[in-house]
């Protein structure tokens, strides 16, 4: 597909009129194919059947970019009741959050306090949270957040994801090392001027194997989230070489996509993940896995005229 195709998507995903007539038209608009529900139970039965064939899950409740503190603290709860549901349904998971859903464009300090709040209910719980990375603008301030939340509560509840296609993540990488972090390495899925990030995939891939080969290099935990069968048999070749335990590192996919290829990972015995998104604010990220892969778009216009 063409780059227009992806810049068109990309485009949509932020288009909040968009989005409002989207959600008038509920998942039928072909989201059910990356989105498991709209409500956490509908979530924790799919992450059930994902822990029954040996995958382990990260919960992300959708949502991004909120504008007041109301909808900040509503999403703040969510997230805490999701970390409930998670132990009411005795599932193999973690919490996956946004900062610009915790109110981060509203005032730093709210989603600071909002982030504290769902950390501690995970600590309490023995459950991990990852702050998932969004698009460049955020970037400064999302790991300025990390920073100091993992001062306070520690590699074992917090981690953080980090962009392959930005240039400036090895000097962030290379900051956070003493920390021996865990890292949810991904290519990139936000539209970035080459001002600041690769433009050509090849470099992309090229940086993304370096980051993760130079985390793993220095003692830090990685999640490997990528569907690209060539970097991930890259990744499982150097660690093989490097001698670095299976107990160090796992692979990731979104849900539904390639969850073939991760069955595999799965019983090859290596620690297999599936991202699964729920909740009634899918749009925009429905709209960058379409980006990402442009040639799925057949998939929300077969849905669009399914009875």
């Amino acid at each position: 597909m063409s780059t227009f195709m992806q810049n068109t998507f990309l485009y949509l995903s932020k288009s909040r009129l968009a989005n409002r007539l989207a959600r008038r038209y509920g998942l039928r608009l072909g989201a059910r194919r990356f989105v498991a529900g709209e409500t956490v139970e509908e979530a924790m039965v799919r992450v059930k059947a994902f822990n029954d064939r040996g995958i382990q899950a990260t919960v992300d409740h959708l949502g991004e970019f909120v504008t007041s503190r109301a909808e900040a603290e509503a999403a703040a709860a969510a997230a805490i009741e999701a970390l409930r549901a998670m132990d009411r349904a005795g599932v193999d998971a973690y919490l996956s959050v946004k900062l610009t859903q915790l109110g981060l464009d509203v005032d730093e300090a709210l989603a600071h306090a909002h982030m504290r709040r769902i950390l501690s209910e995970a600590k309490r719980r023995g459950r991990f949270v990852r702050i998932d990375i969004e698009d460049y603008a955020r970037n400064e301030a999302t790991f300025r957040l990390f920073r100091a939340l993992l001062d306070e509560f520690g590699p074992e509840t917090i981690g953080i994801a980090m962009q392959a296609y930005l240039y400036k993540s090895a000097d962030d990488l290379e900051a956070l090392l003493p920390d021996r972090p865990n890292i949810r390495f991904v290519k990139g899925a936000y539209k970035e001027p080459p001002s600041v990030a690769y433009p050509n995939k090849a470099d992309v891939d090229e940086n993304y194997f370096r980051l993760v080969a130079r985390h793993l290099s220095a003692g830090g935990y990685a999640a490997v989230a990528t569907h690209d069968e060539r970097l991930i048999e890259r990744v499982k070749a150097y660690v093989r070489e490097a001698g670095i335990p299976r107990e160090r590192f796992e692979f990731q996919m979104l849900y539904g996509i390639k969850e073939s290829l991760l069955e595999r990972l799965a019983r090859e015995g290596y620690t297999a993940r599936v991202y699964v998104p729920y909740g009634i604010d899918w749009y925009g990220y429905t709209m960058r896995r379409l980006a990402e892969r442009p040639e799925n778009a057949w998939f929300v216009l077969r849905s669009l005229f399914a009875r």
